[in-house]
């Protein structure tokens, strides 16, 4: 989760641009649209998304770690959680 409004604010924005994105694409299906394109578009949505999980893991590791002086076993455990989730 973003802890800082600005953050939040580029989040909703990414996560705006990615549903429209998702609009668009729904919509290529339903005309029927050349496969290449729609595969493009595709791929555009899975590095939207992928940056925003970078930025929201980003910002959860220095939140969670790096202003704590010892980090706890759980809060690295839950990292490297988190860290195997998003490399799969």
């Amino acid at each position: 989760m973003p802890h800082t409004p600005e953050d939040k604010q580029r989040a909703i924005t990414r996560l705006r641009r990615i549903k429209g994105q998702a609009e668009a694409l729904e919509r290529a299906v339903e005309a029927g649209s050349d496969c290449a394109p729609i595969l493009q578009q595709l791929a555009a949505m899975r590095g939207a998304v992928h940056g925003l999980m970078a930025d929201l893991l980003d910002s959860h590791v220095r939140e969670t770690l790096a202003e704590q002086p010892a980090p706890s076993q759980q809060a690295i455990d839950e990292t490297l959680a988190l860290l195997r989730s998003y490399l799969k």
